[in-house]
């Protein structure tokens, strides 16, 4: 699974220019060093157009004329997701496989209707060494942003309020992966991909399953970092900083 992961500011400002999502540089997201289950993190998701009485009327758009296209917009969800039907938001998913989000209850509406991007600059996963864990980053080999595949859904409280939450999407792991977890999150890097996941005209496990493949192993990079990760509350750039000793127990 992917429990923790690091979003530059730079970065995010990147993937909403390549998306066309308009955004004041005083409201970016802060740079976030160690982003944890439970936190409020940033998400594009498609946003329908707002419609007027006017655009509902069939008349205003006679035969050839298209609606707008959906719009996309930068939000805050909270990572881990809760079904609508939920009784309470005691067990959220922080993680969806990719295998069975057609057929699993919590995310086959989602997958269908309520897909989103969940920018990053990489990932932390530990590798388990004796009693002991060790944390390591991982990147696109390129230092590029990227964006995890993220599920979102709308649960309302018996009080009445809404929370919107959501999940990232995993995989089988790729060699570089293998050696620390047996699974790894699903990594769409380009307009491409990310156009794809977007589309919501794209439903079908068949239309999508070219996106949900592990990312190429060769494409990445991983880096031994130092344990002050695997407290939340460091939330900074030293939770990069090298462990050049733990590097030697993978070979790398």
């Amino acid at each position: 699974m992917c429990c923790r992961y690091v979003l530059l500011q730079a970065h995010t400002r990147s993937l909403l220019d390549q998306l066309g999502v308009l955004l004041s540089a005083d409201a970016l997201p802060p740079s976030r060093y160690n982003l944890p289950p439970g936190a409020g993190i940033p998400a594009i998701r498609t946003r329908p157009p707002a419609r007027s009485a006017a655009s509902a009327d069939p008349k205003c758009h006679p035969l050839g004329d298209t609606l707008p296209e959906p719009a996309r917009e930068l939000t805050a969800l909270r990572w881990g997701l809760v079904p609508s039907w939920a009784r309470d938001d005691a067990s959220p998913a922080v993680n969806a496989r990719a295998e069975s989000l057609a057929e699993k209850p919590a995310f086959r509406d989602a997958f269908r209707t309520r897909r989103c991007l969940i920018p990053a600059s990489g990932f932390y996963e530990w590798k388990a060494s004796g009693r002991a864990r060790e944390p390591w980053f991982f990147r696109l080999r390129d230092e590029r942003p990227f964006a995890f595949a993220g599920l979102w859904e709308t649960w309302r409280a018996p009080d009445g309020h809404t929370l919107e939450s959501c999940a990232l999407v995993t995989t089988a792991p790729n060699s570089l992966m293998e050696p620390v977890h047996h699974r790894m999150p699903v990594i769409l890097a380009g307009p491409a991909a990310w156009d794809a996941w977007l589309d919501p005209r794209l439903a079908s496990p068949e239309a999508l399953a070219s996106l949900l493949r592990p990312f190429p192993a060769e494409a990445m990079t991983a880096i031994a970092v130092n344990p002050r990760v695997n407290n939340i509350r460091n939330d900074d750039p030293a939770c990069l900083s090298p462990a050049e000793e733990q590097q030697l127990s993978m070979g790398f």
